[in-house]
């Protein structure tokens, strides 16, 4: 987990030096070296201490230990302080560290001003849908470039995290009208950015799969997965953010021949292995362990699917195959034994897990009539999540609703977070018992979803929907955002935000 931190601590013994290192932070005087350890919780509970050579002299000792326990308090004390501020996380892929919507931060404002959001700073960009990442004082972002609709590039972006200065930008160019691998919704590439071990991986809405030095832009490697798998383009392109696993990046890819799910080397790109003999869908890969095995889920356009991430061989499989298209948008979340997903078309599917095998069942399926009279929930561009015993989720026309975990009935339905349309979407990333909701007008809510009703604290404006991603009703902003250390980012067609959410 990437960890930003304030400078060291100082404490009033003035011998002491100070090494702040990814693991821990470091202490040392002429006495002894003090390790102090962040717990689960990110806060400083515990230390490590190694006496120098001549610390253990036993004539000097009481002399010694005595100028140690000064030390040790000095410093603990200090560190506490420290870390109340220095612990938050950022926000390195799709959704977040774990890609489930949980996000880890401190002294967060309780209600949003009205009006707008104030901002930190602001930058203009081309359209795209897909949200920044943000990790090591650094933001990315994919764009079409600034210019006409027929501007044929992709661009990948990278900002500085305080002052939303350009770092480095690498473009390349595209043909969304291609012959063979014409796509639909042309506002520009869809997946965020992956920032891993020093490196941004990035894949555009045509599959331009690429491997750049984060803090540089630099190629390592790269593939272009239309042509090098004679991919199966789905009709809004490739959406899927890579997944870092280890030394793989697990990628969507669309490709034929058993090459659905394709698995690549970090460090060269060379392909490692290829999995699933399907149509691809546009949800993002997720990994969750079950017994002592890890497995990559896999929603296609036929199936959930269970991967060794290390081999690609299947664990397990269920079917979902598509009644019109396959339009499986949302990620799958879970929560203890079980697995939700939900499909705009084709409804929602409970999977119950098996915690000490990868073994799967399905507990439900409720699919309605059509798009408009919908049964349980079936969700679009909104991913849903599970909290306690129920679902929430957005269904396809914007109905915020809350089901039974058991049996997916309804419970409630609420139609003021978001102005009711076609494929509405809000974006929900969960903070403590709370949510952090951003809907397709650019407003900002703080909410708390629970089972007696929507309960909103407060709402402000953060961004003005734009023409180019969606060409009416107004405009949206369908892209996720990112919070990363009290910073909220989100990105429309024509600029990139960053704005403040600490008291």
């Amino acid at each position: 987990m990437a960890t930003k931190r304030t400078a060291a601590p100082q404490t009033q013994n003035a011998n002491s030096t100070y090494i702040d290192t990814d693991q821990h932070l470091v202490a040392c005087n002429d006495v002894a070296q003090i390790s102090v350890l962040p717990d689960s919780a990110g806060t400083y509970s515990s230390y490590l201490c190694n006496f120098h050579p001549k610390a253990r002299t036993p004539m000097i000792h009481d002399r010694l230990q005595h100028r140690l326990t000064n030390f040790i308090a000095a410093l603990i004390s200090s560190l506490f302080v420290a870390s109340s501020f220095a612990m938050a996380d950022d926000f390195p892929q799709w959704r977040g560290v774990n890609r489930d919507g949980f996000i880890n931060e401190n002294n967060l404002m309780k209600e949003l001003p009205e009006g707008e959001l104030p901002r930190k700073w602001s930058v203009p960009i081309g359209s795209g849908y897909s949200g920044p990442t943000v990790a090591k004082g650094k933001v990315y972002l994919t764009d079409r470039g600034i210019g006409e609709s027929d501007n044929q590039v992709e661009r990948i972006l990278c900002f500085d995290e305080e002052s939303g200065k350009q770092i480095w930008e690498h473009s390349y160019k595209v043909n969304y009208n291609d012959d063979q691998y014409n796509i639909g919704y042309k506002a520009g590439p869809r997946a965020a950015v992956t920032i891993h071990d020093g490196k941004a991986v990035s894949v555009g809405a045509m599959g331009d799969l690429k491997c750049l030095k984060a803090s540089s832009g630099q190629i390592i490697w790269e593939h272009q997965l239309a042509s090098e798998y004679k991919v199966k383009m789905p009709i809004w392109g490739i959406t899927a953010a890579p997944l870092i696993y280890e030394d793989l990046v697990i990628q969507i890819a669309a490709g034929s021949a058993g090459a659905c799910v394709v698995a690549f080397d970090l460090q060269t790109g060379e392909e490692k292995w290829r999995a699933i003999d399907e149509l691809a869908g546009y949800s993002a890969p997720i990994l969750i362990r079950q017994g002592q095995q890890d497995v990559a889920v896999c929603w296609t356009g036929e199936s959930v699917t269970g991967l060794d991430p290390k081999t690609g061989k299947t664990l397990w499989r269920l079917p979902m195959e598509s009644r019109n298209m396959p339009i499986g948008v949302a990620t799958p979340v879970t929560s203890g034994k079980y697995l939700f997903v939900s499909s705009f078309y084709d409804g929602s599917m409970l999977i119950e897990l098996n915690l000490e095998k990868p073994e799967v069942k399905q507990v439900w399926r409720r699919i309605g009539r059509n798009e408009r009279n919908t049964d349980s929930l079936h969700c679009m561009i909104s991913t849903p999540l599970i909290k306690g015993e129920y679902i929430y989720g957005v269904d396809s026309y914007g109905e915020l609703r809350c089901l039974d975990l058991s049996t997916g009935d309804r419970i409630w339905e609420d139609t003021t977070a978001v102005p009711k349309a076609r494929w509405a979407t809000i974006h929900t990333m969960r903070h403590g018992d709370g949510e952090i909701m951003l809907n397709d007008q650019g407003e900002l809510l703080f909410a708390n979803l629970n089972p007696k009703g929507f309960k909103e604290s407060s709402r402000t404006k953060l961004l003005a929907p734009t023409l180019r991603q969606l060409p009416r009703r107004n405009g949206v902003t369908w892209a996720h955002p990112a919070i990363a250390n009290g910073v909220i980012f989100a990105r429309s067609d024509n600029e990139l935000v960053a704005a403040p959410l600490t008291k």
